[in-house]
């Protein structure tokens, strides 16, 4: 049988009870004892031993006070070594959480039982779960980032290598201006969408009251262009929707959501953009067919469906995420799900204004 806390709490609590009532007759056991002695010794053949137990007799009285003192301390001592039997497993399990550290994340404690202390174990593994989650999260963010920024910084070392190598002509350096150009561009994305990134993860400045269907409008007004160009109809069915937050993240978490569904959508498609309840915001596109079991990765930096990291017009793959951290951030959900027609449907539910 293995010895749970709690079957040794209830052991120690059950002789507690079982002793509880021997003690008084413990102590005058002891007390009928010492003065028993007491007695003999005073009968010894000793000399000056008469004179002295004549005068210790007066102070007999003490007996029972010394006997309950010495109960006492018996019993403290007993208790003493009960409550350290109880806590041997907590003792036992701090050993293996002192191991935990960031250089061994993968190690668990794997409990066995049910008992409280198999619970608070598993709860760690758990904690340790998530928190080796957030590190590799960590470290794959900061790969992926550098593989973002060297490879356009390779490029433009290579154009500028050529056009040191040799002497262009005017059509010629018309090319390598711009495609440098391009690739200052597609930096310039990827830099701002990390600092838009990491502005929201520290969470919002301000509270105010505002106009999601407003600010809805506004940003479909500067994406007609895009549109048109990439032949895609913008829906839209906006009902007055007040959301409390800082607008200018408010506008990024619209932006990034309507950009991501023109630039992944097929020529001829359409764009559904709706302000309501619940959700408050829903866009929906009909790019191409995405697989359910690929959409909760979309929400990770630099995590694209395309295998291609400089497809689809060379997003850096942080628009989702950025959504997320703002939603998050205005004690949001974001959700996603493949359109019924293709493409993905984006749904952000954000909490009633009082």
């Amino acid at each position: 049988m293995t010895w749970t806390p709690r079957r040794r709490v209830l052991l120690v609590g059950l002789l507690a009870l079982l002793a509880g009532p021997l003690l008084p007759a413990v102590g005058s056991w002891l007390t009928g004892v010492t003065w028993t002695w007491g007695q003999q010794l005073c009968e010894l053949p000793v000399p000056g031993l008469t004179t002295v137990c004549g005068n210790v007799r007066p102070g007999a009285f003490v007996l029972p006070l010394v006997a309950v003192l010495l109960v006492t301390l018996a019993v403290l001592v007993a208790l003493w070594f009960g409550a350290v039997w109880c806590l041997r497993p907590v003792r036992d399990l701090a050993g293996p959480i002192g191991h935990l550290g960031p250089q061994n994340l993968g190690h668990r404690i794997r409990p066995r039982g049910r008992d409280e202390l198999a619970r608070l174990a598993r709860a760690i593994d758990e904690m340790m779960e998530r928190i080796s989650a957030g590190y590799e999260g960590q470290r794959r963010f900061a790969a992926n980032a550098s593989h973002e920024l060297r490879t356009p910084l390779a490029v433009q070392r290579t154009l500028i290598e050529v056009g040191m190598a040799r002497a262009l002509t005017g059509e010629q350096l018309e090319l390598l201006t711009s495609q440098l150009l391009e690739t200052n561009e597609r930096n310039e994305r990827l830099i701002e969408g990390l600092l838009a990134l990491s502005e929201s993860d520290q969470g919002l400045r301000s509270r105010i009251p505002q106009r999601l269907d407003a600010i809805v409008t506004s940003v479909l007004a500067g994406y007609q262009d895009r549109a048109r160009e990439a032949a895609v109809t913008i829906d839209t069915h906006l009902v007055p929707r007040v959301v409390v937050g800082e607008r200018v993240l408010l506008e990024r978490l619209v932006s990034n959501l309507v950009e991501n569904g023109i630039k992944y959508n097929r020529r001829g498609g359409s764009l559904t953009v709706a302000v309501s309840g619940t959700p408050a915001l829903s866009v929906v596109n009909t790019g191409q067919p995405v697989p359910a079991e690929a959409v909760a990765g979309l929400f990770e930096p630099f995590r694209r469906l395309a295998r291609d990291r400089t497809s689809h017009g060379g997003g850096a793959g942080l628009g989702l995420a950025i959504a997320r951290s703002i939603t998050q951030a205005h004690d949001g959900i974001i959700a996603a799900r493949p359109a019924e027609h293709g493409g993905l449907r984006v749904d952000v539910q954000l909490p009633n204004t009082i």
